[in-house]
């Protein structure tokens, strides 16, 4: 993929503070992530010719600067079909063309990769992705209950080991050489927290703090609040497999005998 990576400052807990913007090409290149307007960015896209604009997902650390680039560029602006209304709420721009699984961008092709976000995607082109929030190289990516749905995000990480990609470009940090091992670590992570989660229910833990305290044993100083909601989106996975009973206050244990 012939792709320029420009870490942007923003204000998220990902790694370094920043989020990846990219352009993707050199002719009817690709804005993607542009997170703010930086000299940085600016001087990428001067080299290129950039002819789309399109954010992986509509979260405020992705969509910062779009309504500028798209204006100063006078570029296409995308967004994923079914997600119009999402997407300029969070830019303030409406988008000129939507896209889905498939879907032919520039020189990039996308695959739908929801679960961190219900309108999440990547881009695949010349044997690499780029994947947004899906991954990241090290630590785990947040799948909270507030829009999140872990049983997606479990499909979308097995859709990514099942191409394996040669490199992936991510939405934070650095690009990603392992594709493969990546994505096993977060699917073992994933699946790991999970038990942890049904074990303290097992164990008599009702309401979501008990079960946050029992399920983690790191200190949650500064992230309680994600752990929370992603022990919740746990939860609500967990209920909807049968697996426990969950209404969104209160769990218990499901007898299967």
């Amino acid at each position: 993929m012939d792709v320029r990576r420009i870490p942007v400052p923003t204000e998220t807990l990902a790694p370094g503070g920043t989020t990846n913007a990219y352009v993707l090409g050199h002719e009817d290149a690709v804005l993607v992530d542009p997170a703010a307007r930086t000299d940085d960015l600016d001087a990428a896209i001067d080299a290129r010719a950039v002819a789309h604009v399109l954010a992986t997902h509509a979260h405020p650390d992705h969509v910062g600067a779009v309504a500028h680039y798209a204006d100063a560029l006078d570029a296409t602006v995308w967004a994923r079909a079914g997600r119009e209304d999402r997407f300029e709420r969070a830019t303030g721009t409406a988008p000129d063309r939507t896209f889905r699984e498939g879907t032919t961008v520039g020189p990039a092709t996308i695959v739908e990769t929801p679960g961190h976000a219900p309108d999440h995607v990547a881009l695949a082109a010349d044997g690499a992705m780029l994947t947004g929030d899906l991954v990241v190289s090290e630590g785990s990516v947040v799948v909270g209950a507030d829009e999140g749905d872990l049983r997606a995000y479990l499909t979308s990480l097995r859709r990514l080991h099942a191409r394996d990609p040669d490199r992936l470009y991510p939405g934070h940090g650095p690009v990603i050489d392992d594709p493969r091992a990546t994505a096993e670590r977060l699917l073992r992570h994933r699946l790991d927290r999970e038990e942890t989660v049904a074990a303290a229910v097992r164990d008599g833990a009702t309401d979501l703090d008990e079960i946050l305290d029992a399920a983690y044993e790191k200190d949650l100083s500064g992230v309680r609040d994600l752990a929370r909601s992603t022990v919740a989106a746990h939860l609500e996975k967990l209920a909807v497999e049968g697996k426990v009973a969950w209404d969104g206050e209160r769990a218990r244990p499901v007898n299967t005998d």
